[in-house]
């Protein structure tokens, strides 16, 4: 197996939004806010060759919106999903399938493009399988208040039409886990961020690597309290925190940050404070 970064581009986003409660006296100590407060913000996707499968972990928020839609958010750099495949010798229909975290349009929307003469949407990546699971499917698909800015249902509904979407199987009752997804990862369900969030567990180089997604959108949301403004159950997603960065410190997980502009990676360790990061690097390094 070979892992790979591959960054669908930076946007900015409101830093209070991003850290709740948590003063902006704190927060801005890892994640610096320009003139606006608005704080950087990655789309770091994740990149999985395993033997004939070609997987990619979320995509980004595409590039069908309108100019209006992108500049709420602030969109910079060169990166997007095409050059940074090629950067490692692929291109999307190299992929054959598409393993989505959530649905949120920062996490899929680049899933779903325009077709040639813009009067229809078409799958991004024509060769592949979609994946999500179908609790949060259905949550998805009928929004509720809070969230329904996020699911777009131009990322959504064409997955479904293409006939390209399947169900990763959801946990039993007893468990948060499901096991041999795609044959090369495990999958932990959490539910404060959004229901039925999947966050993909890789045994690689001796290492489990998790992709983090937005239970850790980046390293300064390591400390238990600093939760997300748009979490739709916060209280939930605290003893989520704590489950799993106690078994991340525990195990020497690798963790795999998003939405981190600067951190790609880290580890962490207990300390006095509680779970807090200990190294910091990229996959290359491992």
């Amino acid at each position: 197996m070979n892992l790979y970064p591959v960054n669908a581009g930076n946007f900015k986003l409101d830093g209070g939004a991003m850290f709740g409660v948590v003063p902006k006296s704190l927060w801005m100590r890892t994640n610096p806010a320009d003139e606006h407060n608005m704080i950087s913000m990655a789309m770091r996707c994740l990149l999985i060759e395993d033997g004939e499968k070609l997987i990619l972990v979320d995509n980004g928020m595409g590039n069908k919106q309108s100019e209006k839609f992108f500049g709420f958010y602030y969109m910079y750099g060169d990166d997007s999903i095409d050059s940074s495949l090629s950067k490692h010798g692929f291109n999307r229909d190299d992929i054959t399938d598409v393993f989505l975290s959530h649905l949120h349009f920062d996490h899929c929307g680049g899933s779903i493009e325009w077709n040639d003469d813009k009067s229809e949407y078409r799958p991004a990546f024509k060769n592949a399988k979609y994946w999500s699971n179908e609790l949060h499917w259905k949550w998805a698909s009928v929004p509720n208040v809070r969230e329904k800015a996020s699911f777009l249902k131009e990322n959504i509904s064409p997955i479904e039409e293409s006939g390209q979407l399947n169900y990763v199987p959801t946990p039993d009752e007893n468990s948060d886990y499901t096991v041999n997804v795609l044959d090369c990862m495990k999958l932990l369900f959490v539910n404060g961020h959004t229901e039925a969030m999947m966050l993909p567990h890789l045994s690689y180089k001796d290492k489990t690597v998790v992709f983090v997604a937005d239970l850790l959108p980046t390293h300064g949301h390591i400390p238990i309290p600093y939760v997300m403004g748009y979490d739709t159950r916060p209280l939930l997603t605290i003893g989520e925190k704590q489950k799993f960065l106690q078994k991340a410190a525990d195990e020497e997980y690798v963790l795999f940050f998003e939405h981190d502009p600067d951190v790609e990676c880290c580890t962490v360790q207990h300390t006095e404070k509680g779970v807090r990061i200990k190294d910091k690097f990229t996959l290359n390094d491992l």
